[in-house]
């Protein structure tokens, strides 16, 4: 049995360190809060200390805030729908049928893992350009779906490595086919790895940067919108963090509603249905 006393000093340490995470979230909450002559020093410096909205409302009425927040869940809400669907799919073919070249495609789909991202932004740039599809939102969300798609097979195939073949064995003697097997077996008691792509490719697509920078224009995401409000000769701290928190919000938003799913793996794995 654990000590109490070192019960207690890990709840203080563990307590001391989830502090020191918050502080920078609390710096950029009181940033925003302050006038930008009092944070010049430090948003911590108690001189002269008072409260404003005059950051927000600049960012509301100077820049297209909102309509950059409807343009990230489209883009991040798409861009996870569709590895979601797809990816499940792909691993109950990979892990329970037989077919010509499965380990050949899965080795290839793995091998999608060692190819960084930024490489494939000058090809696309190219291929985007010729089919007219620069400031399209969907020049962002194909490849936001495509590169996702390999880790996304990956998880949920390890995941179904230890699926109770029992169930597949089961529905098979009840003359389910594969794609019922699918649908009424695996994918009821798939929930956690699911749910995992899902919270994952969410977080990656929402704060994406680097591809709505290169290929959108004029409907612009929260984060591309972040880096065109930092000015090019000053730095606007005050503005830069109302935009940071208004995009930082759904995300943890989603992760705690749904972080319930991390830790869902033993009921799921039993066979039995949420």
């Amino acid at each position: 049995m654990i000590n109490k006393s070192v019960a207690n000093w890990v709840t203080i340490i563990v307590g001391s360190i989830a502090l020191l995470w918050m502080i920078p979230l609390v710096g950029v909450v009181v940033t925003s809060l302050r006038p930008l002559t009092q944070t010049t020093l430090g948003w911590w410096n108690p001189d002269d200390f008072s409260l404003t909205l005059d950051a927000w409302t600049t960012v509301w009425t100077k820049y297209p805030l909102l309509d950059a927040f409807w343009v990230s869940v489209k883009i991040a809400g798409l861009s996870t729908l569709i590895p979601v669907i797809l990816a499940p799919m792909a691993a109950y073919a990979f892990q329970f049928l037989k077919f010509r070249f499965r380990r050949v495609l899965l080795i290839l789909i793995i091998n999608a893992f060692v190819l960084p991202n930024q490489v494939v932004v000058i090809p696309l740039f190219r291929l985007w350009r010729e089919l007219g599809m620069i400031d399209n939102i969907w020049a962002v969300i194909i490849p936001f779906a495509g590169m996702s798609f390999a880790w996304a097979v990956y998880l949920v195939k390890n995941y179904l490595e230890d699926f109770p073949k029992e169930l597949i064995e089961a529905a098979m003697v009840d003359g389910c086919g594969p794609i019922a097997r699918f649908f009424h077996v695996v994918l009821p008691n798939s929930i956690t790895p699911i749910a995992a792509v899902a919270i994952l490719q969410f977080l990656w697509t929402w704060n994406g940067l680097l591809l709505p920078v290169v290929f959108l224009r004029s409907d612009i995401p929260l984060t591309a919108l972040l880096a065109r409000i930092q000015g090019q000769y000053e730095s606007n701290w005050d503005q830069m963090s109302v935009a940071a928190i208004v995009t930082t919000v759904v995300p943890l938003v989603i992760f705690v509603v749904f972080q319930r799913f991390f830790t869902a793996g033993a009921s799921t794995k039993s066979g039995s249905k949420e």
